[in-house]
């Protein structure tokens, strides 16, 4: 098959398409020939050398994709050779062939292309974990999203308006700004040109909001934490921003404030086959009924994925970029 590798940590110019054997699959797995693979910005943080992939896992880059099942193991169930799926995987996604296990599977939603479905399950895996599980999210309150244009973002946004909360969210232009309002935020910022801190307090009277997603982190902590209502809960997923800063611990003795966070890829695969049920019986629906969907900016070959992670890098895009695997 062909799979794309990183041939040394370094700039998108060390992805190298090459041929590998296609991967063998134990009795619980299942063999996805893969039409559309998902970029995200953890497989940039991998061909850098900053993020490397968990024991076992495939270190070919690539997290998500969607195909049709080749073959399957001895222990799985519920899937036959020809059945739809799009998947979270560990590993392995740039490539024609990948193995994943069989509960990380689930069906590409009705009416949802392939190379849709390959934009799905990082992104709203992740979003489902950390706004409504360990943020609590709930019908009625108030969410402040950063990154609101990112993959992440297009997809809290959305997720967040469906299922009752009101959308607050940042992004980096006047453009962006306008697409995260026509997703569903209420109010966007411009964090170029605004205070999110001030625009949070002055929009909330004063009152801050319920939940705060954060890919940013670094700078961005002490002005999330006070921006946060009586009881609110931040949620830090992503380090862009940088890992280390000061901050003042009161806010969070006088507001209650909780600060939590999590990661998805070195999860076992019996917690993310847990997940994907959650994600399937609260999410599939909104995605079917068109109340929700993968936001996808371009589209690449599977062999052009150095020119996807310049885009990815260059952090224009609105939404998603996908690789398509002829």
């Amino acid at each position: 098959m062909i799979a794309i590798e990183i041939a040394a940590p370094g700039g998108p110019e060390m992805l190298k398409a090459v041929e590998r054997p296609i991967p063998s699959i134990r009795d619980g797995d299942v063999l996805v020939r893969v039409e559309a693979a998902g970029v995200n910005r953890p497989d940039v943080m991998q061909r850098l050398g900053k993020y490397p992939p968990p024991p076992g896992a495939s270190d070919i880059p690539g997290l998500e994709v969607a195909g049709t099942v080749a073959a399957v193991g001895k222990e799985v169930a519920r899937w036959l050779v020809g059945d739809r799926v799009c998947a979270l995987v560990s590993g392995g996604g740039y490539a024609e062939f990948c193995a994943v296990p069989a509960l990380q599977c689930l069906p590409i939603p009705e009416g949802i292309t392939t190379t849709a479905a390959a934009a799905i399950p990082e992104t709203f895996f992740t979003v489902w974990i950390n706004l409504f599980q360990r943020g609590g999210l709930r019908s009625g309150e108030q969410v402040l999203i950063h990154g609101g244009t990112s993959g992440i973002g297009t997809t809290a946004i959305q997720m967040a308006r469906a299922l009752g909360a009101t959308v607050f969210a940042t992004a980096g232009s006047r453009v962006k700004c306008e697409a995260c309002v026509r997703l569903g935020a209420t109010v966007a910022i411009d964090y170029r040109s605004e205070d999110f801190a001030a625009v949070i307090r002055d929009r909330t009277a004063g009152r801050g909001v319920e939940v705060i997603l954060d890919i940013i982190g670094g700078e961005y902590l002490q002005k999330n934490l006070d921006s946060l209502a009586l009881n609110g809960r931040l949620v830090q997923i992503g380090l862009i921003g940088g890992a280390r800063t000061q901050i003042n611990l009161t806010p969070i003795l006088q507001r209650r404030l909780t600060l939590t966070g999590s990661t998805l890829r070195a999860r076992t695969a019996e917690e993310k086959g847990a997940i994907a049920a959650e994600v399937e019986a609260r999410v599939w629906p909104l995605i079917e009924s068109g109340a929700v969907a993968p936001v996808i900016d371009r589209v690449f070959p599977l062999t052009a994925a150095a020119d996807a992670h310049r885009a990815i890098e260059a952090g224009t895009h609105i939404g998603k970029i996908v690789l398509a695997v002829s």
